[in-house]
């Protein structure tokens, strides 16, 4: 699957996005204004003024949006909510080459906040992945005490764990032992 280098930033800013979120014995890592600065400079979100209560607010809605999207059983409903994501955010496409990256596409109006340019963006990248046929690459880590998104992008959509090195590896070496165990009887 060929996938344009903003549209592919775009999508590891949501799965980023959607793992800030609390789950099982994991904290919400967006619990603060000043994680949400740190979150933004990482994934250099651009026109980005200062950073309030309710952008941090405005935020965890939008990710717990794509978290929805994530999780749609089909298409349609997954497209659904991506529209409603898109429109909420007045998305305004424009051209720009900025900060040495080449021509690219910015979804969201000049000066928007920081969760509309996460809807506009992100959200469109997620249409990509629908429009592509492709919504099944929207996963969860398939480890029991895990739960991470990710974005499968492997050529044969047989990725199953969050990260191979640790997740898969795990259960793989816990398979592993299993199964010398059990014939060691």
């Amino acid at each position: 699957m060929l996938i344009p280098h903003d549209t592919r930033i775009a999508l590891d800013t949501v799965v980023d996005l959607m793992n800030t979120a609390p789950q099982g014995d994991r904290e919400d890592e967006l619990d603060d204004i000043p994680a949400l600065r740190t979150f933004v400079r990482a994934h250099k979100i651009s026109d980005v003024g200062e950073l309030g209560a309710g952008d941090l607010r405005a935020v965890r809605d939008v990710r717990d949006r794509f978290t929805a999207v994530f999780s749609a059983p089909d298409a349609r409903i997954a497209a659904t909510l991506i529209n409603q994501l898109v429109a909420s955010a007045g998305t305004t496409p424009q051209l720009t080459d900025h900060d040495g990256y080449d021509w690219h596409v910015h979804y969201f109006a000049p000066g928007a906040s920081v969760s509309d340019h996460l809807a506009a963006d992100c959200g469109m990248a997620l249409a990509f992945i629908v429009v592509a046929g492709e919504q099944e690459r929207l996963r969860r880590c398939e480890a029991p005490d895990c739960g991470r998104a990710f974005v499968d992008l492997s050529r044969n959509r047989s990725r199953r764990y969050c990260d191979s090195r640790t997740c898969g590896n795990r259960l793989h070496v816990a398979a592993y032992r299993a199964r010398r165990k059990e014939a060691a009887g």
